[in-house]
């Protein structure tokens, strides 16, 4: 029988909120089986990059990395926001240890191509990306790997790497070797078929809704990457993913009552 493993995804509103976010973490700490935390870099990035007089291009919500952004993307999100995350869970005596996809070559991109948009620095990866056996020495010695969402090429190269995606692809590496649940955790309920009703969650989501929500237009733009790769990890052989609200982590470990199940 295959031991155990949560794959924690945590996002930006999250990583803003110091309170909800210690909160958070003493529920992630709490966890009893093995487990992996993956977060992106909320609001941070884009208040340095103001600062320091940085322009941000957005295209259809993706930030385009030029190479002043990637250094500030860097060191929010593998700098400061992974260490910060680290020490919060040390204090509350879970054994973390904070990478980004460069440090001991845990997760190789490639620089993403388009027909027509140079996104700069962004990396995109796939399962094979994924270096599964250190990631799962670490977790043999009972650490805990946090990792940000920041990737390289193998060639000196940084890239700034979607958070969801990362998580996804570690789920799906990893599911070889353990029963492997895939949480994204975000600030609703679950998938809402209604965005301004908390209580309209759809408790069940297969690849053919998806597509029929999304036809409609029932579905808010930022849930789409989510779903996306909730679906592509689904797809790929981890056992279970939901998509939940942070607050209900404990609940749902205990319960599986909680959020929007991707299903086959």
């Amino acid at each position: 029988m295959q031991e155990k493993l949560f794959v924690v995804k945590i996002g930006g509103a999250l990583i803003d909120d110091e309170e909800l976010l210690n909160e958070f973490l003493k529920q992630f700490s709490e966890i009893k089986e093995k487990k992996i935390l993956v977060h992106g870099g909320g609001k941070l990035a884009t208040t340095l990059a103001d600062k320091l007089g940085v322009e941000q291009k957005m295209i259809n919500g993706r930030r385009i990395t030029d190479k002043d952004t990637l250094d500030i993307v860097a060191m929010v999100y593998a700098g400061g926001i992974n260490k910060n995350i680290v020490a919060k869970l040390q204090h509350k005596k879970c054994k973390a240890i904070g990478f980004s996809g460069a440090d001991a070559n845990l997760i190789k991109a490639k620089k993403r191509e388009h027909a027509e948009i140079d996104f700069g620095f962004v990396g995109d990866i796939e399962k094979k990306s994924v270096n599964k056996k250190l990631i799962s020495k670490l977790i043999k010695l009972k650490l805990v790997p946090v990792f940000s969402a920041i990737t390289h090429d193998k060639k000196g190269n940084l890239f700034n790497t979607n958070a969801d995606t990362i998580a996804s692809v570690i789920a799906q590496a990893l599911s070889a070797k353990y029963d492997v649940e895939l949480l994204y955790c975000f600030d609703k309920e679950g998938v809402l078929e209604d965005v301004e009703n908390p209580e309209s969650v759809i408790k069940n989501i297969s690849e053919g809704e998806f597509s029929v929500l999304k036809n409609e237009g029932k579905l808010h733009k930022g849930i789409l990457p989510k779903l996306e790769n909730a679906l592509g990890a689904i797809k790929n052989n981890v056992n279970k993913v939901f998509l939940i609200k942070e607050t209900e982590l404990k609940n749902h470990i205990e319960n599986h009552h909680a959020g929007t199940e991707i299903c086959l």
